[in-house]
């Protein structure tokens, strides 16, 4: 029986993952699960799957969570100390989908510990990601990848030889916006970003995709992941997201990764890995679907994809500071204190003002400085916006 964690359970993310445990409980055992303001569904799910303790990451909802555990002998606790302290509990496999830099603290917890980290939160990558890796090596750790992307050259790469890699293509929807006219988007409503033609997802991680910011956080997180160079790794517009990423080799061949827009085949394959175990996922029929389309992203529409790249080649802390930037401006937006296009316009300047693709904070990256650089970027960009 695989003991199991998951960071972020109330999330979609969390609970596709908890959708597929409960199709075979008797292979599982859940050690702990957190969750943020969804008091309701993470009881629900503690008691469900007979959790040993349940964690809200926000201190003033503990009392809440505690009387809706009342007398299921669950443990409840709350606060960042309490998710690091559940992700450190002794387990075989962790699912890191708490959303933004947050999740970093806990999946290092559990990295050093020695679990299986299946890792849905791109932010530990883009601002840690030396100290990721380093972290699961130092512990004998894996690290196994959970976005769709990222878990298709992960498997397109099983049985290959890594040095043989030419580039990595990795497609994106275009979100939202990708047919809209370019002089629309300055007007563009928070509702409308928070609307996805393909995936099903978050209010943030699909306004990221409609602004490409999440495809920039996934370029980076590729080449820490992979041990790419920028060079390496390209974009391309895939309106079906049916091909989720392609590894083109030395010889000239490409290896395709063609699923479903389902998160559950990612995590799933993380969830059973090293094994293949079927999965509750539609079976595509290529005949119906008729065409595949790629084009490459407009860098007028995207310049998300742009920043990112100076993002790579600046290195250091530029990836905690560009996150930080990319968060602060999306709360801003969401607020209805900003444009959807002044987010980038926002990240960019952020990029140059603090200093992090200039080069500056390049010294050795650490949990306590990565909070540095993000606490910084953070005030700066509301410094801007309140100007």
């Amino acid at each position: 029986m695989r003991r199991v964690t998951i960071l972020g359970a109330t999330g979609s993310i969390g609970q596709n993952t908890l959708d597929l445990i409960r199709r075979t409980p008797e292979a599982y055992q859940v050690v702990a699960l957190t969750g943020g303001q969804n008091i309701a569904q993470l009881a629900q799910d503690a008691c469900e799957f007979g959790a040993e303790l349940a964690v809200t990451a926000d201190r003033a909802r503990l009392s809440d969570l505690r009387a809706a555990l009342d007398g299921s002998g669950i443990a409840a606790a709350a606060g960042p100390e309490a998710l690091i302290e559940a992700a450190a509990r002794p387990a075989d496999w962790v699912m890191s989908a708490i959303v933004g830099v947050a999740g970093l603290a806990p999946g290092l917890a559990a990295l050093g510990q020695g679990a299986t980290l299946a890792l849905a939160n791109k932010e530990s990558l883009v601002t840690a990601g030396p100290l990721m890796l380093a972290t699961a090596a130092k512990h004998d750790a894996t690290i196994l990848p959970v976005d769709s992307e990222h878990s298709a050259i992960f498997q397109a790469l099983v049985g290959e030889d890594r040095g043989a890699v030419e580039r990595v293509v990795i497609t994106a929807s275009g979100g939202a916006f990708r047919d809209r006219p370019l002089s629309d988007l300055a007007h563009v409503t928070v509702a409308e970003a928070s609307t996805h033609p393909n995936w099903d997802m978050g209010q943030r991680i699909t306004i990221d995709s409609a602004s490409m910011f999440n495809k920039a956080l996934e370029v980076i997180e590729a080449k820490e992941f992979f041990c790419l160079t920028p060079d390496q790794i390209e974009v391309l517009v895939h309106p079906q997201s049916t091909i989720h990423a392609l590894v083109g080799f030395v010889d000239g061949a490409l290896m395709a990764h063609v699923g479903p827009p389902d998160m559950r085949h990612a995590i799933g394959y993380a969830l059973n890995w090293p094994a293949r175990r079927a999965l509750p996922v539609e079976r595509l029929d290529l005949a119906a679907l008729g065409r595949l389309d790629f084009h490459h992203p407009d860098p007028a529409r995207y310049p998300a994809l742009a920043l990112a790249r100076q993002v790579m080649e600046a290195g250091g802390h530029s990836g905690a500071v560009f996150n930080a930037a990319k968060e602060r401006a999306l709360d801003h937006f969401i607020a209805g204190r900003i444009g959807f296009a002044a987010m980038s316009d926002l990240v960019a300047r952020c990029l140059e003002e603090v200093g992090g693709v200039s080069g500056q904070g390049c010294d050795t990256i650490t949990l306590e400085s990565v909070g540095r650089w993000d606490h910084l970027t953070r005030h700066h960009i509301d410094r801007i916006v309140s100007a």
